[in-house]
């Protein structure tokens, strides 16, 4: 199932051309196999059963991945606001017969209940955000009150990844691992 939902902020991002995100896609591939996600993913620390949200799925890697640790009692949402990774996302799944993910199709509002999420991923995405801030406020209404956000980008140096996502006082760092910063719900 896909939901397309459509963002009123002023400033709203832009989804990369389609023939970008077919490249990325490759460069993605041959990433998974060098560096498998699996491998980041261990540090979140998913519970059976667990609600995820992995925000800017792109081509669906992380998705796949937090779908099989939370097992057929949880559930992952995968967002884009490109259509194409959404529907990129999409097929690997029904491919998979992975039918606990669904698709968003949103540049920042999930459509998700307030508190209905255990995990928000938010990796490799912080730094193409034009209002972090907006994002971040999403992610914390939909969190549970001990709901994690997990950050991982390698785009932006740890100052500046904590320095955003502290910024207002929703979330505050819990722990930093190999690959990952872990915040909790303020």
């Amino acid at each position: 199932m896909t939901t397309d939902l459509k963002s009123e902020r002023k400033n709203m991002d832009r989804p990369m051309p389609n023939l970008f995100f077919r490249f990325m896609k490759l460069l993605f591939w041959l990433r998974d196999l060098l560096l498998p996600r699996e491998k980041i993913l261990r540090e979140v620390k998913f519970k059976p059963g667990s609600i995820v949200l992995d925000f800017g799925c792109g081509t669906g890697s992380y998705t796949v991945v937090a779908e099989q640790m939370v097992g057929p009692g949880g559930k992952v949402y995968a967002v884009d606001i490109n259509p194409l990774a959404v529907e990129s996302t999409k097929k690997v799944a029904m491919k998979r017969g992975l039918s606990n993910i669904e698709t968003i199709c949103s540049d920042c509002a999930t459509g998700l209940k307030d508190e209905s999420v255990d995990v928000a991923l938010l990796y490799d995405t912080l730094h193409t955000l034009s209002e972090p801030q907006a994002v971040l406020q999403e992610l914390h209404h939909i969190l549970k009150p001990q709901g994690v956000l997990s950050v991982n980008d390698h785009h932006l140096k740890q100052e500046q990844i904590i320095s955003r996502v502290t910024k207002r006082g929703l979330f505050k760092l819990s722990k930093k691992a190999k690959y990952t910063y872990t915040f909790a719900k303020v």
